[in-house]
């Protein structure tokens, strides 16, 4: 990334990555062979060109030990290793969305059922849902209506989801957020 200096723009050469070979700036090193055989403290110098003569490459595996430690390996199979061990982790995560449902208290029961029924598909795929029930105008006056909607809608998904936050109100809305089992 280029940065500014003095109205001047200049590149970062930092490479990304472990130090490698002659990029190692340590005195005395650890080193470990690729078959993980501990060779003890050597130069840099000697282990640089250990590593050349087996046609491997020495990387810094651990800079901030004393005196770092080193391993004699090729630098594409390392890097190889990483990417799959990154890609196995992104794998395995989880993405949660939380999907929102809008309500009124005055929703006819067949939109409700319908609603309903979204929630629970949202729920089985693992998503969070949002329920929102709105009030409008004169409907302030009812909001017994929207608490029993929503101890409802509690009862008709408790068989896919637990609630995570309790019904509240905000402003001219009752919220309400649901997790799957």
């Amino acid at each position: 990334m280029p940065y500014q200096k003095n109205n001047y723009y200049y590149r970062s050469n930092k490479p990304k990555g472990p130090k490698i070979n002659e990029r190692i700036r340590a005195k005395e090193v650890q080193v470990i062979t690729n078959d993980g055989k501990n060779l003890g403290t050597l130069s840099t110098r000697e282990a640089v060109d250990l590593a050349k003569q087996q046609g491997l490459d020495l990387i810094e595996i651990s800079p901030n030990a004393n005196p770092p430690v080193c391993k004699i390996i090729d630098i594409g199979k390392y890097k190889y290793d990483l990417q799959k061990k990154a890609n196995k982790a992104k794998k395995k995560q989880k993405i949660m969305n939380l999907k929102e449902i809008k309500l009124r208290p005055v929703t006819e029961i067949h939109d409700y059922n319908f609603k309903i029924k979204n929630a629970q598909r949202f729920l089985e795929k693992g998503d969070k849902v949002k329920f929102t029930v709105r009030f409008k105008g004169r409907e302030m006056q009812h909001t017994d209506l929207g608490s029993k909607l929503m101890d409802r809608i509690i009862n008709d998904t408790s068989k896919m989801g637990k609630v995570e936050i309790h019904p509240k109100f905000e402003g001219k809305q009752i919220i309400m957020i649901i997790q799957p089992l």
